[in-house]
């Protein structure tokens, strides 16, 4: 990332949540709380994990969710962007950025564990 200055300024304006780290990942920057991930930087702009009962409040600021092109298809992420006036009121954005964690930890306990593929099963009963 050639200009750092929009994610400090976001390190800057999170820096009282507990355990928070930034982490390269496909041209943009994830944020964590320890093992959450719950929010993404991108092209100068702020994304936040959503869920169902939080998604509303992105809408009703006509946010959107963050996208990105895979082939030819156009996937959606349940990731939306952050209203330029909750990213500038630090206390406003700590709430936000607190029902995101809670929306990755309801996200991350949803999610079945991965089971081993057919042809890793087989290779190991060849044993």
């Amino acid at each position: 990332m050639a200009d750092d200055s929009f994610k400090n300024y976001v390190l800057d304006q999170l820096s009282t949540l507990p355990e928070l780290r930034a982490k390269a990942m496909f041209g943009g920057v994830g944020l964590y709380q320890g093992a959450r991930f719950f929010g993404i930087l991108f092209a100068g702009r702020l994304y936040f994990k959503v869920s169902d009962n939080s998604r509303a409040a992105y809408v009703a600021h006509g946010m959107t969710p963050f996208t990105y092109t895979r082939g030819e298809r156009t996937m959606t992420m349940s990731y939306y962007e952050v209203p330029v006036a909750v990213l500038d009121n630090r206390e406003e954005l700590i709430v936000w950025a607190t029902q995101a964690i809670q929306a990755a930890s309801t996200s991350a306990a949803k999610t079945p564990a991965k089971r081993p593929s057919r042809s890793a099963s087989r290779r190991s009963r060849k044993g």
